[in-house]
């Protein structure tokens, strides 16, 4: 997620010759970044001449029993493009037994300047432009009728990641801004838009990240949401995440979450884990 890019010993250069970590893991649509929020960085281990390439999944589960599975993969192209196809499935417990809300997400991401990682003798970040074009499968169902005005959305947004190396206690210290134009009601679970606001609203988020050791990744991040239906009201989220890197190519990711009021569930928290392959 946020270790130093390798340099190539050799003339050739291969897919997946960035060091441990340099993409991140994918966040719950599809991005590479934290668990909640898009970073500046680029998924995958390939170099500014590779291809490289990520899978991932996660599961969540929340106090009131709704349930967040997410799965996807990304391609990251020469360390400038990030292309990833994902979809989100969110389990509404007894709030509608049975039934479930699906989403699919395509994203695009490009690095627009600056190396998170290398620039250490400048302030400049790396920063990333993206969007995520969401559609709601089950629209007609529940968001429907809680309200929303649109089956399908796309969310804007304009990320920088900057890694300090030593910076914590000797430790390397990750913090990254994202600010997200989006319409998205519980990300795009319940729709776009509603009888509240039917129009882009700019959304911050935070991110900061400590690397305790060389594998492992202790961070915590909070990402803001718009309130766009009356008939509930949608609270920010936040996390606290833990990430295992055993081996270069696998990531796992255990991490206390919480999402606020989730339809008509108040103080939906729980733990979610995810895995991730890269290359």
């Amino acid at each position: 997620m946020f270790a130093i890019s390798a340099l190539s010993h050799a003339n050739t250069l291969f897919a997946g010759d960035r060091l441990l970590a340099t993409g991140g893991v994918m966040q719950i649509e599809g991005a590479g970044g934290g668990g909640l929020t898009p970073w500046a960085l680029i998924s995958g281990y390939g170099t500014d001449k590779q291809i490289g390439s990520s899978a991932f999944y996660t599961e969540a589960k929340t106090n009131g029993d709704f349930e967040i599975s997410s799965g996807g993969v990304s391609v990251g192209l020469y360390n400038r493009l990030e292309i990833s196809l994902s979809q989100q499935k969110l389990g509404l417990s007894d709030t509608v037994p049975g039934e479930s809300i699906r989403m699919d997400t395509l994203g695009v991401k490009v690095r627009l300047f600056g190396d998170a990682i290398y620039d250490q003798d400048t302030w400049l970040p790396q920063v990333a432009i993206g969007a995520q074009i969401k559609h709601n499968e089950d629209f007609d169902n529940v968001p429907k009728a809680l309200g929303a005005k649109h089956q399908t959305g796309v969310d804007l947004y304009l990320a920088a990641t900057k890694l300090y190396l030593g910076a914590a206690f000797g430790r390397n210290l990750l913090l990254n801004g994202t600010l997200q134009a989006t319409k998205a009601n519980q990300f795009g679970f319940l729709g776009f838009g509603g009888d509240n606001h039917d129009h882009y609203q700019i959304q911050p988020a935070a991110s900061v990240a400590v690397m305790l050791t060389d594998q492992l990744l202790l961070g915590t991040e909070y990402r803001y949401k718009p309130d766009n239906l009356s008939v509930f009201k949608e609270q920010n989220a936040h996390d606290v995440f833990l990430a295992w890197f055993p081996v270069k190519n696998i990531s796992l990711t255990a991490a206390y979450l919480d999402l606020g009021n989730i339809a008509n569930k108040a103080n939906q928290s729980g733990w979610y884990l995810s895995g991730q392959i890269s290359y």
